[in-house]
């Protein structure tokens, strides 16, 4: 697997590659209704597991529904070695707009829904998302992950998760239950979570960020394109690579409907960055 960042053992010696795929960009446009184009999206899953990722992120509110259908009908039945993870705590209306759903009736419902589509009687990961983009909303996360504690017990997850979340909030978490990973918004410019990432490493738990790319507004940096004509490379494939070698606990989740560019990402875990070059990114954006 060295060609895929190589990989991560959780704390119940499950093995998952540091190298993703992240499904949200399965369903159509804003993450909402169909893809234009169904068969490309089901090949685009096949090669991800062809080129040997075993770590796939989605959500049932993707589509919403759309993503975990796709899901299943390019995978099913899954391999033994494949591992999905799915989130809840939001769902979508009419017109697509993302509204909170974390009452205990919402999420055992999502729960149910994640399950039947994906066609699974237990599911691998679920992580608790919280409110806001990009920015954690304040507030205890109790009510919510102890629901999801619950369904646990009951053997309808194996594993917890949680998303979109402040470090004070990762504590609570952990107060009530063990966690296996956290989901935040990070990368090479958007570093507030340093300190954090360095703790769950110390701990063992994964830390996965979302919009490893810039998210909906692709990062730009004079510096990050220097780098990437230096070792010949794409930005973006650096922008990957530097999130591998900043923590052994990163595990990476980027999206694309288009199996050029999958594969472009997967490249990007067989790039070593050279001390310089490290160097020069670690300059880019704030750290925590």
């Amino acid at each position: 697997m060295a060609i895929l960042g190589g990989t991560f053992t959780m704390a119940d010696g499950v093995t998952v590659t540091r190298m993703g795929y992240g499904a949200m960009q399965l369903a159509g446009p804003h993450v909402f209704g169909p893809p234009r184009d169904r068969d490309a999206a089901v090949a685009v899953l096949r090669e991800a597991v062809a080129l040997g990722i075993n770590h796939i992120d989605t959500s049932d509110y993707y589509g919403p529904y759309v993503t975990n259908e796709i899901i299943r009908e390019a995978l099913y039945p899954y391999s033994e070695d494949l591992h999905i993870v799915t989130k809840v705590g939001a769902r979508r209306d009419a017109k697509g707009e993302w509204l909170p759903a974390l009452s205990a009736e919402e999420l055992r419902q999502a729960v149910r829904d994640n399950l039947e589509r994906l066609g699974l009687d237990a599911l691998d990961v679920v992580n608790l998302r919280n409110g806001g983009f990009a920015t954690p909303d304040p507030g205890s996360l109790a009510g919510p992950f102890s629901a999801l504690v619950e369904m646990q017990h009951e053997g309808l997850i194996k594993h917890l998760g949680v998303s979109n979340v402040s470090a004070e909030q990762v504590a609570e978490a952990q107060s009530i239950a063990p966690i296996v990973g956290v989901q935040n918004f990070y990368n090479i410019a958007k570093r507030g979570d340093d300190d954090l990432i360095d703790s769950l490493a110390a701990q063992g738990i994964a830390y996965v960020p979302f919009f490893p790319l810039g998210g909906f507004t692709p990062l730009q940096s004079e510096t990050l394109n220097s780098v990437a004509m230096q070792v010949g490379a794409t930005p973006m494939c650096v922008a990957l690579a530097w999130l591998l070698q900043r923590s052994p606990n990163i595990l990476l989740i980027p999206g694309t409907s288009s199996v050029a560019h999958l594969r472009e990402n997967v490249a990007a875990a067989g790039l070593t960055l050279p001390a310089d070059a490290l160097s020069e990114l670690n300059r880019i954006g704030n750290a925590g």
